[in-house]
């Protein structure tokens, strides 16, 4: 066994004692709000737990945690088949390559504002491409009156905005894989959809499990593109759970609520993201170990 390398602790000790410090500020600074009613800066009444339990009773909450669960499903259910399904689709080698690489990844670039304001005129009937085509073919769309359109742009939108992220992430883990395993596919006489099944997918289980997580947090955080999109609306249809809590923060400016929320909020993201990267452990562990068997 190597000995354990002390200096490189010394290394990275700046960086940690730098991400501690910016983090844990600020989240004692919440811990300190969420027990406290601040009635005004020089009075401060302690409350315990109340915030808490008034938040988890609230039924605005309770359907925006509805909307931000299916939602973010939604998202990894159609970005990550059709991220790997691009990857496979992009060349691999050549010029090709690099231009299908710089134009997939464009969308990347663009700010979250941009990308609402974008979809704001691509879905107008009148100016917009979307809108307009979709009016010509007569069907009534109106993301600003129907809910269920709403939703479905706002889905649609993050779909065309990080599905590159995804394919990206999976292209780099399908460049990694030796060509010594094609070669021994080839020489099988397997066929497409067996050297995906045997070979690719198995290989790309750790960039997946990557693709998962990041695409499953970022979109329970997702705020700016719906809120310049839709405002949140019609109704609540758009109204997740970051716009939700700055609502609570900013426009009624109910700190101890909002301080609450903001734990319960973080809480839920690192329990789901928990229970999700487990769960693909296990089935990667099953899948070795069926393939054992096999073998």
């Amino acid at each position: 066994m190597k000995p354990v390398n002390q200096k490189a602790w010394f290394l990275i000790l700046p960086v940690v004692l730098c991400v501690a410090f910016s983090a844990i500020l600020p989240l004692m600074t919440v811990v300190n709000y969420s027990v406290q009613d601040i009635i005004s800066p020089e009075r401060r009444v302690f409350v315990g737990t109340e915030w808490f339990k008034a938040v988890m009773r609230d039924e605005d909450l309770q359907g925006a945690l509805l909307r931000q669960i299916t939602f973010s499903l939604a998202v990894l259910a159609v970005e990550i088949p059709l991220g790997i399904a691009l990857a496979l689709a992009m060349p691999a080698k050549g010029w090709q390559s690099s231009a299908v690489l710089v134009t997939v990844a464009i969308s990347l670039l663009i700010p979250w504002n941009v990308v609402g304001t974008i979809w704001q005129i691509y879905g107008r009937a009148d100016i917009g491409l979307m809108g307009a085509a979709l009016a010509g073919l007569g069907i009534e769309y109106s993301y600003t009156g129907n809910p269920t359109h709403a939703w479905l742009t706002v889905l649609l939108m993050d779909v065309w905005h990080w599905t590159p992220l995804v394919a990206l992430l999976c292209f780099a883990g399908l460049r990694a894989i030796p060509d010594a395993y094609y070669q021994a596919a080839s020489i099988d006489g397997a066929s497409k959809f067996a050297v995906f099944r045997y070979i690719q997918l198995p290989k790309l289980r750790g960039v997946l499990v990557i693709a998962v997580l990041l695409r499953f947090m970022d979109s329970f955080m997702i705020y700016t593109e719906p809120f310049v999109l839709t405002g949140g609306g019609p109704g609540n249809a758009t109204t997740f759970l970051s716009q939700y809590l700055t609502q609570k923060a900013v426009g009624q400016f109910d700190l101890g609520p909002a301080a609450a929320f903001s734990l319960i909020y973080f809480l839920i993201i690192l329990a789901l993201s928990f229970i999700l990267y487990n769960w693909m452990q296990r089935v990667g562990t099953a899948d070795k170990a069926q393939e054992g068997q096999h073998g």
